[in-house]
């Protein structure tokens, strides 16, 4: 939680602000909460002051389609999840997940996902602080 005096801070550093010298640590600020907290709304600020947002669900959402990464072992794990264009219709990956066991499918599918999405957003961190960014922002459901 940051006060709003702490996000006052932060606007005002905002666009071009860099790591000090002396510093070669970026600060992560972490959004997460259930729907309707207004992460979304956080994260559009965030971005409004110049910062990056690594968004969790995009990341996914371009896992899943056409030639991302989680298509091959997802569709392995789950046939039938394939789509049309050939990346994962999440209907069909809904359906199958219910199908074949509700809890013991979604741990599967996390265990393939959560990893993919670990792997991009340390490259989004490791970017962003290689590039000088004082400050990061994640956005996680």
């Amino acid at each position: 939680f940051l006060p709003m005096a702490g996000l006052a801070a932060i606007a005002a550093a905002g666009v071009g602000a860099r790591i000090p010298a002396r510093s070669s640590t970026a600060t992560v600020v972490g959004l997460t909460g259930g729907i309707g907290m207004g992460k979304s709304s956080a994260a559009a600020w965030f971005r409004r002051c110049g910062f990056r947002v690594h968004d969790a669900d995009a990341t996914v959402h371009s896992l899943y389609a056409a030639g991302g990464a989680a298509v091959e072992p997802v569709c392995a794990a789950f046939p039938s999840a394939r789509g049309a264009d050939g990346g994962i219709d999440r209907a069909a990956l809904s359906a199958a997940v219910a199908t074949a066991g509700r809890e013991a499918s979604l741990q599967r599918l996390e265990e393939i996902v959560h990893p993919l999405v670990t792997e991009e957003r340390a490259g989004f961190v490791r970017r962003a602080g290689e590039e000088g960014e004082w400050l990061f922002v994640g956005e996680v459901p």
